[in-house]
């Protein structure tokens, strides 16, 4: 299983040494200065096989990128930080020259929230507009840079940016979402009911990532497998359910920041770590045919020197999780086209 923090070497006094051993690769954060931006800039400080780290935000970000870079450059490590800002309602291509320059990993936590009442559709066609000038600016500046995606609705936004990337004739696999956060709730949760640590835990967490589309499966893990069948619906519900947890305890005041940027430096962690050759395997949604009727699905994926090596198929599914595989696919396939729908309409300059 993953580790993000795998880059993290221990020093005399128990401090950690950031950025030591570098693989010498250069990432950039889009949206570095938000609430998963921040968390997600430090953590990619101190992975051993980052060298620099690029904070891109716009200049209405409530705290300047480039004060986000000062304030981590005095962190005890090696990585270099830079901060770059973009203007409002102008390209992103404009600005993000520097920024991507040299980068092996594009990690993009931008978008607007969803609101309350907002449905997934309405905050997709805000959502992918701000994703599509962010990939025009990748597809120009670091055109092989895996581009692991975090803005919301995933389930549409990466298969629109994917085609997207196609049609400008460029690797559709290069653009990965990041469902990280459902496997590390998946292993947590199990970790609760068991007693086993999380880090003894792998529990595959397949399909998309929002709502019904999320599917845990929980006996291809031998605790998730140990627990009560009676239990099991309502465990998958809570995975399902946890952004919406996490917003309700934070009374409508934010959504998950931390544990969103955790898991995304996990991803991370697995990419940089495959691009270096020590291959690494996470569940991840990208274009695959590993499921029939399905041009994009959440699966184990192994990271290579190349990126994406290989999608793992899906394995042995019990009852329970084959009634709930229909159902994922079903709810998965609708915002899959709406995805492609867009891109059908769009191209990158």
């Amino acid at each position: 299983m993953g580790n993000c923090f795998g880059g993290v070497a221990a020093a005399a006094g128990g401090r950690p040494v950031m950025g030591s051993k570098s693989g010498g690769y250069k990432v950039c954060v889009v949206g570095g200065a938000g609430g998963i931006g921040q968390p997600l800039s430090m953590l990619m400080t101190m992975d051993k096989n980052v060298k620099e780290v690029s904070v891109y935000d716009l200049n209405i970000a409530m705290v300047p990128p480039g004060g986000v870079a000062a304030d981590l450059s005095h962190l005890e490590g090696s990585v270099k930080v830079k901060g770059y800002a973009g203007e409002v309602n102008k390209p992103p291509k404009e600005f993000m020259e520097e920024a991507l320059t040299g980068c092996s990993l594009v990690l993009i936590p931008a978008g607007m929230p969803r609101k309350p009442g907002q449905t997934r559709d309405d905050l997709f066609k805000i959502n992918a507009d701000i994703a599509k000038g962010i990939v025009e600016a990748c597809a120009t500046y670091c055109p092989k840079a895996i581009l692991a995606m975090v803005v919301n609705p995933v389930n549409s936004v990466v298969p629109a940016m994917a085609k997207l990337y196609e049609k400008k004739g460029l690797d559709p696999m290069q653009i990965v979402g990041v469902t990280t956060l459902d496997c590390v709730r998946a292993n947590k949760f199990v970790s609760e009911l068991t007693g086993k640590h999380p880090s003894e835990i792998n529990i595959p967490v397949i399909g998309g990532h929002a709502g019904v589309t999320i599917m845990p499966v929980f006996s291809q893990d031998p605790a998730g497998a140990s627990i009560a069948k009676d239990k099991i619906p309502d465990l998958d519900k809570r995975v399902q359910d946890a952004g919406t947890e996490v917003v309700n305890a934070k009374n409508g005041k934010g959504s998950a920041t931390l544990s969103m940027a955790y898991a995304g430096s996990r991803l991370a962690s697995a990419v940089l770590a495959g691009l270096a050759g020590e291959t690494r395997t996470e569940c991840a949604y990208v274009k695959t045919d590993i499921k029939d009727g399905m041009q994009f699905f959440t699966s184990r994926v192994v990271f290579g020197r190349k990126g994406v090596e290989k999608v793992l198929p899906i394995g042995k599914l019990n009852e329970h999780e084959t009634e709930r595989l229909k159902e994922a696919s079903t709810a998965l396939q609708a915002e899959i086209k709406s995805g492609l729908d867009y891109a059908e309409a769009n191209s990158l300059q």
